[in-house]
């Protein structure tokens, strides 16, 4: 898959089909296939996987949840509401005569709200959400802080009408980004992010209420927990189909890039989790291509790299080792994948970043990752291909070496899109490295492609790249 960045989502391991050469077609040409029936295949299986991702991350929602260990454990036994109850707790909880009888109401209302079953009833009862935004505008930090809660849980809600129903509230919380309340605005962030995700029309009534510059008004808190829902909530904005035309831009124009990169800076205040959202951010904003030179003229690609080196100084590295650029597993495992993310990135159209990555020496390093997980494999193969298919110059620095032997291992997995990934690599370094065949050939290569003769959705590229090595 090389050769294009993703602009889709983060990587979530799912596979993907291809159209390629039926096996019968593949004997018609036994030097295999050029550079150009290389290229036209892997964009159709980027143009699947992209889609794939997408739909996968734009059902994903946060719920952000603080319980006491009594809240948690009455919550895991509380029960689906009726609208008499419902009635009742929203009854209470704007008419009770203490405010702790009032806050209780609206605790049991949010346990409650947990329940699918609870929340339908709730948007279809006339009047329930009036009261609860009214509620949220109390003058009580407690309720308020309470009725937010419980639109957070409906903001999460799987059932699409239950998320557009909290959209009467989406300017109250659009103004709470602005106030004091660390916990108020982090909760506001949650629910906003949870509601742009998926619903068009929330983000078309969020726009020219000033959804960029409420953000933006965040981006300078001193507090972490608000930055990383901040990060977020931006993230899924920024995933919108319309966000080149109509967010992005908007974005761009604010202050928000230059503070972001600034939250992107190596040093002892970095912060892993607020790092990662406002790196995927950053990915999205270059992926739209909209103005990647306001982003290399505030620093992006110095901060990029200073980042990276920053984590690769946190490993320890033998002598003989070169610069472990991505041994962030150790102490940073959660980094790995989105590193190798933005490693595949760098590399897709660059010969410049590719030449970077081989004088460097990373190419044992990378290939060290291939036991950690099928995502990692994946990704670690994607940018290998990138480098291999710039060419013979390249393809050079791959092989001899390590790389062969690491190849017939991984064709030795029973993840499909891990041996497809190698399958795509094995080709071009035969394509640019025709010597190279022979030694996959003396190295049993042949025998650890019969394996997968019989998967529907590798028979056609085993087939090319058996013909390919017995003919180079």
């Amino acid at each position: 898959m090389p050769g294009t960045a993703f602009p889709a989502a983060r990587p979530v391991g799912v596979s993907s089909s291809s159209t390629m050469l039926s096996p019968r077609q593949g004997l018609l040409r036994p030097v295999g296939c050029g550079v150009e029936e290389l290229r036209r295949r892997r964009r159709e299986r980027e143009a699947a996987l992209r889609r794939a991702r997408r739909e996968q991350q734009l059902v994903s929602k946060r719920l952000l949840r603080d319980d006491t260990p009594e809240e948690a454990e009455g919550r895991c036994v509380a029960a689906v509401l009726g609208e008499a109850e419902i009635q009742q707790f929203l009854r209470l909880a704007q008419r009770g005569t203490e405010e702790k009888e009032r806050e209780g109401a609206l605790v049991s209302l949010r346990r409650g709200l947990g329940h699918p079953e609870t929340q339908q009833t709730f948007i279809r009862l006339e009047g329930s959400m009036r009261t609860l935004v009214g509620l949220l505008t109390s003058n009580q930090a407690l309720l308020q802080l309470e009725a937010a809660r419980c639109l957070h849980e409906l903001s999460h809600s799987e059932q699409a009408e239950v998320a557009e129903a909290c959209l009467p509230a989406t300017s109250y919380l659009l103004t709470y980004l602005a106030g004091h309340s660390s916990d108020l605005i982090e909760l506001c962030l949650y629910t906003l992010g949870n509601l742009i995700v998926e619903s068009e029309a929330g983000r078309r009534q969020l726009l020219p209420q000033g959804i960029v510059p409420a953000l933006a008004s965040c981006i300078q808190s001193p507090h972490l927990a608000v930055l990383e829902a901040l990060g977020y909530a931006l993230s899924q904005l920024l995933q919108a189909k319309e966000a080149p035309k109509k967010i992005i831009p908007s974005v761009l124009a604010s202050p928000i890039p230059e503070h972001m990169l600034r939250l992107l800076q190596p040093g002892p205040k970095l912060n892993s989790g607020v790092a990662v959202e406002f790196a995927w951010c950053l990915h999205y904003i270059i992926c739209s291509q909209v103005n990647n030179v306001l982003l290399i003229t505030h620093g992006a690609v110095s901060t990029l790299g200073l980042l990276l080196m920053y984590l690769a100084g946190t490993v320890q590295s033998s002598e003989d080792a070169g610069l472990e650029l991505l041994f962030l597993l150790q102490k940073h495992p959660s980094l790995l994948p989105e590193g190798l993310w933005l490693l595949n990135n760098l590399t897709a159209n660059s010969p410049s970043i590719c030449t970077s990555l081989l004088s460097l020496d990373l190419i044992k390093p990378l290939l060290q990752l291939l036991p950690v997980s099928n995502v990692v494999s994946v990704l670690v193969l994607t940018v290998l291909c990138n480098v291999a298919e710039k060419g013979p110059a390249y393809c050079q620095h791959l092989w001899p070496g390590p790389l062969l032997s690491s190849l017939l291992d991984t064709l030795a997995f029973s993840d499909t899109e891990v041996v497809g990934q190698s399958l795509e690599l094995l080709q071009l370094l035969f394509l640019y490295r025709p010597e190279a065949a022979q030694a996959f050939l003396q190295q049993s290569g042949l025998q650890a492609l019969k394996r997968h003769e019989e998967e529907a959705q590798l028979q056609d590229r085993v087939h090319a790249l058996q013909q390919t090595a017995l003919h180079r």
